[in-house]
């Protein structure tokens, strides 16, 4: 007999390439403004300050290869990241044990609704109601790194319709995953099945419904996702 007063949601979880097994999320960690050319863009200081972090919900995560237009927005923007996926975790780990703590990587997008993040930080108000909604982050099936070790560098790139909206390399982060993972940890407990969406390079822009998106990182391919 359940314990529950009501039946429990079904865990998240992600695809793994090759695999039929899945991969169980706990927490969703996102960077904010880790390549310098987007920190300009949207208006901030490239220099190395101390990272800041937002969440998103475990169950944004999204694989269905369809991004749902949000209701109550005009302005949704596109941000292409690589998904980091911890297998464990602890507090106040080590730079140099970071990345044992990885267990794979991913495509994804960092969906988000620009018109309502916008007014939320003109009223020094929290974030989620523009990045944390209902199934704004896209992403890729999830590539084990005892396959294909750690990417430190690999071109990044988004395409609309078939233009070229953005690019960038991993090696452009400001913070790498070792340093994201380090810091993080020094904050919360982190713990297998959490997830860090590491950052986006410039050119974000607005998607409008049936825009077709190719999100692709050199090193762990390529996915389509349309705007519906």
């Amino acid at each position: 007999m359940s314990r529950h007063v009501i039946d429990p949601a079904p865990v998240p979880s992600l695809a793994i390439r090759g695999s039929a097994a899945r991969f169980p999320v706990r927490r969703v960690y996102c960077i904010g403004r880790n390549y310098a050319a987007h920190t300009v863009e949207m208006g901030g200081d490239p220099d190395r300050d101390a990272p800041f972090f937002f969440q998103k919900n475990p169950d944004d995560l999204d694989q269905s290869g369809d991004f749902p237009y949000p209701p109550r927005s005009s302005d949704v923007h596109h941000e292409v990241e690589m998904l980091v996926a911890l297998g464990t975790g602890g507090t106040d780990i080590p730079l140099g044990e970071a990345l044992d703590r990885v267990w794979g990587y991913a495509v994804a997008l960092d969906m988000t609704r620009r018109d309502r993040q916008g007014e939320a930080k003109a009223a020094r108000h929290p974030w989620e109601i523009g990045k944390a909604f209902a199934r704004s982050a896209p992403c890729g099936p999830l590539i084990p790194a005892s396959e294909i070790g750690h990417p430190a560098s690999g071109a990044v790139s988004l395409t609309v319709n078939g233009t070229v909206r953005q690019e960038g390399d991993l090696g452009q982060m400001i913070w790498k995953v070792p340093e994201m993972i380090a810091y993080l940890s020094n904050y919360f407990t982190l713990a297998g099945g959490d997830v860090i969406l590491s950052g986006t390079p410039s050119g974000v822009g607005p998607v409008t419904r049936g825009d077709a998106l190719t999100a692709r990182i050199e090193g762990l391919g390529a996915f389509d996702v349309r705007v519906v």
